[in-house]
């Protein structure tokens, strides 16, 4: 029989190319990008984590604005390392730099498909290192083949959560990859090997993604405590590993903190968004999502492939598996399905927060330990008779619940029978007699084409069908086009940063659009969005969706002078994304100013109107008069709740989009009154909460010559912060328009406020001739501090390491040290002629 390490890398290279198989025939049978025209850019896919890995490509090649720091793109200035350790510390992010930037969705694709095979690769691996032969095994018995490592591996890969739900959260894969990885450290712990290479794994798992490598952490926790329990040896013994286990883990998250703590704190500033009330999903529906072809938003998807499903089902019943195996093993696969469905425990696991949306991220636990107790199934021998009776009979219960749950339909019922019947059929060919070596050989090639061929056909059916069920019931965003290139071409050639910003547009592509297209707008959106961006823009005017964690950019002339938007792009047709570029500029003040001394600290009230003059530090507004503004004055509406149409006039109806507290609708301009009397109307009643302001450009301006006399004579950003030389005599206040984020500091001092802004309190005397601020995330000093210790200790473990092994090493059998070596051991010499 072969060795077992010479077997994992083939088993591992057959799950992956499993894996790939599956997901590339769904996607081409969906017609689905790369493959078709349907875009797979759904919800965050094309929202967060494709502009995410167009502004990673950016660094990667020297370009955008920012650095690893403080990113000057989104948010008129925000914080980038929480976002990079949220959704681009993976290892395979890297990988986006080989693509064209107009080919960034096909760059995420490949990345999530490399994702999944490294799951399946990385699960293969685990099940052949922990397989423990019988004792009483001889050669040429039974042994658990690489093959079937390889096919379990495959199943956890394409399990129902990876292919519905995280293939569009790319970074949640990384939790897929990360548990069989932390079970193999859990291995490792369990016979005192790595001691070194094992936190360093932890933390390149806690890195890619935290969030998801809580959970696999925990999963792995419970395997290793599974092991235990199971293991004949004494319970000091154990203790001893359980404490090495957990030393592993905490010396890893240490090595990680560098980057965990800027999220954590990045986590803590952010904007709260939603705040969800746990509800557990009914059993009819959990036990549906376990056939192929099934989905649903809010139930847990877990579905795996027939062989995998029916082998976890036959453990209980197979004799050959030790009574106390068959219990543990089955026994926490049951456990931690239950634990989805209570509160406590669901808590637990999503680290104490209920997640907005798709509130059964932990899936992929249980489905690794469903492949684990599978594999457990076969460590004793293929299953007989009664065990496949006792698998096949629970299948069928499960498919008759399954099947008054709402989400099974005839084309789920019809895969999930097919996909039992080729299961039961592989495992009873291989059992089969074989009279010679080849016939054997032929059963095990029939067993495997028939689990394989199984598995690929749910997986691609699952992956196709939800494919097409995304683009029904989720918002979803173009493919990069003609569209993107046109967009992007305008904003480079408008680009003055930092002497003013381009704004690529409100009538966005998608909510992040500043990264994915260049510029420097306000739009942002990401599970960081700090909240006083959103406070700050929200009092301002501004519109939002996702409660708020989607800022969106505000088209308006004060609000563009405050914050330096000299350039602004704007579409055809409506504001269609599809429309041609128009371009707008400005002429607006330079990014720091200068505010006169005031005696009152100003504070930003209910109307985002007056709040824009307090910013501006000008009066530019009036009311109406009569319901109506004078003629020549530009008219704005204030209707956050409103969801319909207004006008002004015979002017073009306008879209407000406000359904608080989702979605809020900004400050919208209705146009020029152009006659004495128009009158702004709306397609549906009239919103109670309604503001409507006239601006006076001619104001506008003189404010801005003002601010501009005053401002900054010039201005320098880095990829940390910002300097600026000021007038000779400037008392006052000096203001970045930029957020007053935390994390700002000015002459080595927090940064003072104003209005939301950074700011800088001058001198009374006028001696103040430039600002220097910096911008350093929350945690990064403690973090470097904590991984600078993990980094010493672990330094401390291999030099232990390395000095017991030499000491265990034993030394030269026969041979005497120099100097006292035997004479029969000496060469001889022959005397000199």
């Amino acid at each position: 029989m072969p060795t077992l390490e010479s077997v994992r890398g083939r088993a591992a290279a057959f799950a992956a190319l499993i894996t790939v198989t599956a997901v590339c025939a769904g996607d081409a049978a969906a017609r689905s990008f790369p493959f078709g025209s349907g875009t797979r850019s759904v919800n965050d896919l094309g929202n967060q984590f494709v502009p995410f890995h167009a502004k990673l490509w950016d660094l990667l090649h020297g370009r955008g604005d920012g650095g690893l720091l403080l990113n000057w793109q989104s948010g008129y200035g925000t914080a980038f390392l929480p976002d990079l350790g949220t959704y681009l510390t993976s290892p395979f992010a890297l990988l986006v730099a080989l693509f064209p930037r107009d080919r960034i969705d096909l760059a995420v694709y490949v990345i999530t498909v490399l994702k999944m095979a490294a799951a399946g690769a990385a699960m293969a691996w685990l099940l052949l290192a922990s397989v423990r032969e019988r004792r009483d095994s001889e050669p040429g018995q039974f042994a658990a083949p690489w093959w079937a490592a390889g096919v379990l591996g495959a199943t956890y890969a394409l399990c129902g959560w990876s292919v519905v739900e995280a293939s569009y959260n790319p970074m949640w894969l990384d939790g897929l990859i990360g548990l069989p990885l932390l079970c193999l450290v859990g291995e490792w712990v369990r016979a005192g090997r790595r001691p070194v290479l094992g936190p360093l794994v932890v933390a390149l798992v806690w890195v890619a993604n935290f969030y998801t490598a809580y959970m696999a952490t925990l999963g792995a926790v419970l395997v290793l405590c599974v092991q235990l329990l199971l293991a004949r040896e004494p319970v000091r013994a154990r203790l001893r590993v359980l404490l090495r286990g957990a030393a592993t883990v905490l010396l890893g998250i240490g090595l990680a903190a560098p980057v965990l703590l800027p999220v954590v704190m990045g986590t803590r500033h952010a904007y709260p968004g939603w705040r969800t009330e746990f509800e557990r999903a009914p059993w009819s529906e959990v036990f549906a999502r376990a056939l192929p072809a099934t989905y649903d938003f809010f139930t847990p998807a877990v579905f795996l492939g027939g062989g995998a499903l029916l082998l976890a089902a036959a453990l209980p019943f197979n004799r050959a598996v030790p009574g106390r195996e068959r219990l543990a093993w089955a026994g926490l696969a049951g456990a931690v399905a239950l634990s989805l469905q209570w509160g406590p425990t669901h808590l637990v696991w999503h680290a104490f927060a209920t997640p907005n949306g798709s509130p059964f991220r932990q899936t992929f636990v249980l489905s690794g330990l469903l492949v684990i107790a599978a594999w457990r199934c076969l460590a004793y021998g293929w299953p007989g008779q009664r065990a496949l009776l006792g698998g096949t009979g629970a299948l069928v219960a499960l498919g008759l619940v399954a099947a008054t749950g709402a989400p099974t339909g005839r084309r789920a019922l019809a895969l999930f029978v097919c996909g039992l019947v080729a299961a039961v059929a592989a495992l009873l060919v291989i059992r089969l007699p074989g009279v010679a070596r080849a016939p054997r050989r032929r059963y095990a090639a029939l067993a495997a084409l028939l689990l394989v061929g199984g598995l690929v056909g749910q997986a691609a059916a699952t992956t196709a069908y939800a494919d097409r069920a995304r683009l029904k019931r989720l918002d979803h965003y173009p493919t990069w086009d003609a569209a993107h290139d046109r967009r992007a071409a305008a904003v480079a050639d408008a680009d003055g940063w930092p002497r003013y910003r381009t704004d690529p547009g409100r009538t966005q592509i998608t909510a992040n659009d500043p990264l994915l297209l260049g510029g420097q707008g306000a739009s942002y959106y990401s599970s960081h969005t700090p909240e006083v961006l959103t406070r700050t823009l929200g009092a301002l005017g501004a519109g939002w969706t996702s409660n708020g964690r989607a800022v969106q950019s505000l088209d308006n002339p004060v609000v563009d002078a405050v914050f330096a938007v000299g350039a602004r792009l704007r579409t055809e047709e409506g504001g269609s994304p599809a429309g041609s570029p128009e371009l707008s500029r400005a002429d607006v003040p330079p990014l720091v100013t200068v505010r006169p001394p005031t005696n009152a600290r100003p504070q930003y009230g209910g109307s985002p109107f007056r709040n824009q003059e307090l910013l501006l530090g000008s009066r530019v507004y009036s009311s109406p008069v009569a319901g109506a503004c004078p003629v020549g004055r530009e008219v704005f509406l204030w209707a956050p709740h409103y969801y319909g149409t207004a006008r002004l006039g015979d002017a073009p109806p306008v879209m407000l989009r406000g359904d608080e507290p989702r979605w809020r609708a900004a400050v919208t301009s209705l146009g020029i009154a152009e006659r004495a009397g128009e009158r702004v109307t709306f397609d549906r009643e009239a919103p109670s909460a309604r503001t409507v302001a006239c601006l006076d450009r001619s104001r506008l301006a003189a404010a801005v010559d003002r601010m501009k006399q005053t401002g900054a004579v010039s201005v320098r950003v880095t990829d940390d912060g910002v300097r600026a030389q000021l007038p000779p005599g400037s008392t006052g206040t000096a203001v970045v328009a930029a957020p007053r984020i935390a994390g700002w500091s000015c002459a080595g001092r927090p940064a003072d406020s104003y209005l939301g802004l950074v700011a800088v309190p001058l001198d009374p005397d006028g001696s103040t001739t430039s600002v220097d601020c910096s911008f350093r995330p929350p945690g990064l000093r403690s973090g470097a501090a904590a991984g600078g210790v993990s980094l010493l200790v672990l330094l401390g473990v291999a030099a232990l390491s390395v000095r017991r092994r030499r000491r265990e090493r034993p030394g030269p059998r026969g041979l005497l040290a120099p100097g006292g070596a035997a004479p029969e051991l000496l060469p001889s010499v022959e005397p000199a002629p």
